[in-house]
C-alpha cells in the first residue's frame, strides 16, 4: 500500500470522525436545551394558577407544569395511559377527554389511577384543578388534584423531558468515544499496512 492509495480511505475516515464529533457536540447542545427546559418547568410551579387553555396554542407557549383550573362541561370519552399512583405503583392513568363549549379543542383531564385498565368512574365533568402536563394525544392535559370516585390519586407531576440531560451527555460521550476508536483503529491499520509494504 502506497501513501497515494491511502488518500481516499483517509478522507472517508476523517469524514466519519467529523460526523461522530458533530453528533457528540449536538448531544451536548441538546443537554443544555433540556436543562433550560427543565428549569422553565420547575419555575412554572411557582407562578399563579391560570385558566386551562382551550384555544389552540403553539408548542412553545404551552403552560407545562403550571397550576390551572378548568371546566369540563361533559366527558366525551375515557382513555388510559401507563402511569403510577402516589405510592409509585405501576398501573393505569384514567383520562377523560372533555367538551368545554360548542367549539374548540376542549380539554383532557387525568381523573385518577387504577390497577385496572378498564376501571370505571361516575365522573361526568365539572370544575377541576391541578397541574398541566404533556399529553401524547391532546398535547396537554390537566392532572386533577383530587381523584374521581372509585379511583386513586395519580402520582404528583414531576417536571421531565423525553431525554434527560444526563442521557444526552451519555450519548455525546458515546459518539466521542466512537470517534476516538475509529481514529485509533485506522491509525493502527495504516501503520501495519505501511510496515508490511516495505
Amino acid at each position: 500500500m502506497t501513501k497515494r492509495s491511502l488518500i481516499v480511505p483517509t478522507i472517508l475516515v476523517v469524514a466519519a470522525i467529523a460526523l461522530l464529533i458533530k453528533l457528540g457536540v449536538w448531544q451536548l447542545h441538546r443537554a443544555r436545551q433540556n436543562e433550560a427546559l427543565l428549569a422553565t418547568y420547575r419555575s412554572a410551579a411557582h407562578l399563579p394558577p391560570i385558566t386551562f387553555p382551550t384555544a389552540p396554542m403553539r408548542t412553545e407557549q404551552l403552560p407545562i407544569y403550571r397550576y390551572a383550573a378548568g371546566n369540563c362541561l361533559r366527558t366525551v370519552h375515557f382513555r388510559t395511559a401507563a402511569g403510577e399512583n402516589r405510592s409509585e405503583e405501576p398501573g393505569y392513568l384514567i383520562i377523560a377527554d372533555c367538551a368545554t363549549g360548542a367549539e374548540g379543542p376542549g380539554m383532557s383531564v387525568e381523573v385518577g389511577w387504577s390497577k385496572n385498565p378498564n376501571a370505571r368512574t361516575g365522573w361526568t365533568g365539572g370544575l377541576v384543578s391541578g397541574v398541566i402536563v404533556p399529553d401524547d394525544k391532546s398535547r396537554i392535559r390537566l392532572v386533577s388534584a383530587s381523584p374521581a370516585a372509585g379511583l386513586e390519586a395519580s402520582a404528583v407531576p414531576e417536571p421531565t423531558v423525553k431525554v434527560s440531560p444526563t442521557r444526552n451527555r451519555g450519548y455525546a460521550a458515546t459518539w466521542f468515544g466512537l470517534a476516538i476508536a475509529a481514529l485509533l483503529i485506522y491509525g493502527l491499520a495504516v501503520r501495519k499496512r505501511l510496515s508490511t509494504a516495505k
